[in-house]
């Protein structure tokens, strides 16, 4: 099993930054993609940005040039950079991380969500 905890978000205004940031702990080996997702009221959850084993990211165009995704593999944690914020970008916010066991089942860990809210 892997635990995920997620901290920063909070309510801020248009244009400003937030950090968020998810701490793995647990079976973490194996863990090869680390990802958020946001859920906005009344929507489907859909992606927002990844960091695979190596480096790569992805990115929702929504958010390109603004988010920034980054991983301290040291720590276990993920981060989220998010600047130039914008109302649109109010939603719940979850990490996610995607895990390889040695027998090559995939599993998949979700945090508990953090709510960010930005107002105009």
């Amino acid at each position: 099993q892997v635990q995920l905890v997620e901290s920063g978000g909070g309510l801020v205004q248009a244009g400003g930054s937030l950090r968020l940031s998810c701490s793995a702990s647990g079976s973490i080996f194996g863990i090869n993609r680390m990802a958020w997702h946001r859920q906005a009221p009344g929507k489907q959850r859909e992606l927002v940005a990844a960091i695979i084993s190596g480096g790569s990211t992805n990115y929702a165009d929504s958010v390109k040039g603004r988010f920034t995704i980054s991983a301290d593999n040291a720590k276990n944690t993920v981060y989220l950079q998010m600047n130039s914020l914008k109302p649109e970008d109010t939603a719940v916010y979850y990490c996610n991380v995607l895990r390889t066991t040695p027998l090559g089942r995939k599993d998949d860990y979700w945090g508990q969500g953090t709510q960010v809210t930005v107002s105009s």
